[in-house]
Formats: structure tokens, C-alpha cells, sequence
């Protein structure tokens, strides 16, 4: 039996589906302590049980996002805060090839946070 989480990924369409599953698996890679959930009905990433990051698609435009959930603290030019007061996103154009540099920059930069202890982990 399929989860809630694999359902939200295999109900997308193409190319937001093969985009998010490839999302997915780029941020599983960042680190050993980085893990999946499935939280407010998305799928959501902890490090270390604390939540760092999830996966999203624009009511609008039905792109999928990277949602980064420290993300005020970060200064990246592709990062929006739109009306947030905590977390930014990263748009993802699923028609394009992934912008993997400003992917592995800002969310490794949101990972230093948690390990740095800027952001406390319980």
C-alpha cells in the first residue's frame, strides 16, 4: 500500500511529477541526517527531526517550489520571500533543467543553520 507522501508525488503531472521526484532525491542526498515526512499534508524534510524544508506547487502557476523554512535568514537572489514572515521559496521551472547550483547553495547554506546551532535543534 502506497503512502500519503508517494500518492502526492505519483498525482502530479508531467513534468512536475519527474521534477519533484528528482527534487526529492537532491535533498535526501545533502546529508545523512536529513530525512522525509509527510507534515500539513506535503512533503516536508527534517534534519535531525527538525523541519528544514519541503516540496510545494504554486496555486497559480502549478510550478513546483522548494519552500525553505529558515529561508529569512538566507540572502539568495533566486529566493522570494513574497508575503512569508519565516520561509522563502525557491520556484522551479520543471520544463527546464534544475538550477542544481542555487539548489545545493541554498539549502546547504539553510543546513549550516542547524549545525552551526543558529537554529536549535531539540
Amino acid at each position: 500500500m502506497l503512502r500519503d507522501i508517494d500518492n502526492y508525488y505519483l498525482n502530479q503531472e508531467e513534468p512536475t511529477k519527474s521534477c519533484m521526484l528528482a527534487l526529492r532525491d537532491i535533498i535526501l542526498a545533502l546529508d545523512e541526517d536529513v530525512t522525509e515526512a509527510w507534515k500539513y499534508r506535503m512533503p516536508m524534510f527534517c534534519y535531525k527531526g527538525k523541519m528544514f524544508c519541503y516540496l510545494w506547487t504554486d496555486k497559480k502557476t502549478r510550478q513546483p517550489y522548494i519552500g525553505v523554512v529558515e529561508g529569512k535568514r538566507i540572502n539568495h537572489p533566486k529566493l522570494e520571500q513574497g508575503d512569508r514572515s519565516r520561509m522563502k521559496i525557491l520556484r522551479i521551472n520543471p520544463s527546464k533543467d534544475l538550477p542544481l547550483k542555487a539548489i545545493h547553495g541554498i539549502l546547504g547554506e539553510a543546513l549550516n543553520l542547524y549545525k552551526k546551532g543558529i537554529v536549535k535543534i531539540k
